[in-house]
C-alpha cells in the first residue's frame, strides 16, 4: 500500500495508486468476510470471532475467538493451534501478541471494589484478582505477597470456582476490617463472620470485569504497565517483573 505525501499543495501519488489502496481495503474485506463465514461454523456453539488480522508471516490470518489466538490461510481451509516462533530470534511471536491483547489500562481499574493494602512505601502497585477457594492464591498469600515489600495491593474479589466463593467474599467484604478479615481466611483459614444480609458487595460488578478482562483462572496478577501474569508465582518472579516497570 502507497504512502500518501503532500508537498507545497501537491499530491505525489497517482490515480492508479489511489485506485490500488482502494482495491486493496475491499479484498482485505473480502478476505476477513470469508474467513468469518467458514472457520467460526467450527470453533464451538456459540463461540464468534472477535477479529481477523493479516499477520506479516507467510500468509496466515490471526484469528481472535474466547480469548485465544489460532491462525488460518486465506481461504479458511486450514486451522493452526499454537504458537509461532521467530526461527532466528526464538521469540515467540503468539505471546507477544497475546499480551499486547490483553494489556489493560491499569488506572481505570475500579480500585474501589477491591481490598487495598499498603505495605512499607506503597510506592509499587499491583491488582490480583482472586477466589476465596483457590488454593493457589492461598499459597500466594502465604508466601511471596508475606515477603513482598514497598507495595499496593488492590485485591479484587473474583469467585468462580465454587458455589460459596460470593458467600465468603461477602462475608469478608463486610467484615469490619476487611484486609484481617481476608488474610485470616486465605493465610490461616479462619473464616470471615458472616455478613449481614442487607450488607451490599460489589461482587457481581467484580465478576463482569473479570470476564471482560478474560480472567479465566485465579490468582491473575496485573501490573502498572497494563501486563499480567497468569498464576501464582515466587518472589523471585515477581521482584524481576516489579523492576521491570518505570
Amino acid at each position: 500500500m502507497r504512502t500518501l505525501k503532500l508537498a507545497a499543495g501537491i499530491v505525489l501519488a497517482a490515480a492508479t495508486g489511489l485506485l490500488a489502496v482502494a482495491c486493496n481495503a475491499a479484498t482485505d474485506s473480502a478476505v476477513e468476510a470469508n474467513i468469518r463465514k467458514v472457520v467460526e461454523p467450527r470453533l464451538g456453539p456459540g463461540v464468534k470471532i472477535d477479529s481477523v488480522k493479516e499477520t506479516p508471516y507467510a500468509g496466515l490470518y490471526e484469528v481472535r475467538a474466547a480469548g485465544d489466538i489460532l491462525y488460518t490461510d486465506k481461504k479458511g481451509e486450514y486451522l493452526i493451534i499454537g504458537h509461532v516462533y521467530n526461527a532466528k530470534t526464538a521469540e515467540d511471536l503468539t505471546k507477544l501478541r497475546v499480551d499486547e491483547i490483553n494489556k489493560v489500562k491499569f488506572s481505570d481499574l475500579p480500585f474501589e471494589m477491591a481490598l487495598k493494602t499498603v505495605k512499607g512505601d506503597g510506592k509499587r502497585v499491583i491488582a490480583i484478582f482472586e477466589d476465596p477457594n483457590c488454593g493457589y492464591c492461598k499459597r500466594l498469600r502465604q508466601t511471596t505477597l508475606k515477603e513482598l515489600d514497598n507495595v499496593t495491593i488492590y485485591t479484587f474479589l473474583y469467585n468462580i470456582l465454587s458455589e460459596d466463593s460470593s458467600v465468603k467474599s461477602k462475608n469478608v467484604w463486610c467484615a469490619a476490617d476487611r484486609n484481617k478479615a481476608w488474610d485470616d481466611w486465605m493465610v490461616s483459614g479462619k473464616p470471615a463472620p458472616v455478613a449481614p444480609a442487607s450488607c451490599a458487595t460489589p461482587n457481581d460488578k467484580v465478576f463482569a470485569l473479570g470476564q471482560k478482562l478474560r480472567i479465566s483462572g485465579t490468582p491473575s496478577i496485573f501490573f502498572a504497565d497494563g501486563s499480567r501474569i497468569p498464576g501464582a508465582v515466587d518472589i523471585k518472579t515477581l521482584e524481576s517483573k516489579l523492576s521491570t516497570i518505570k
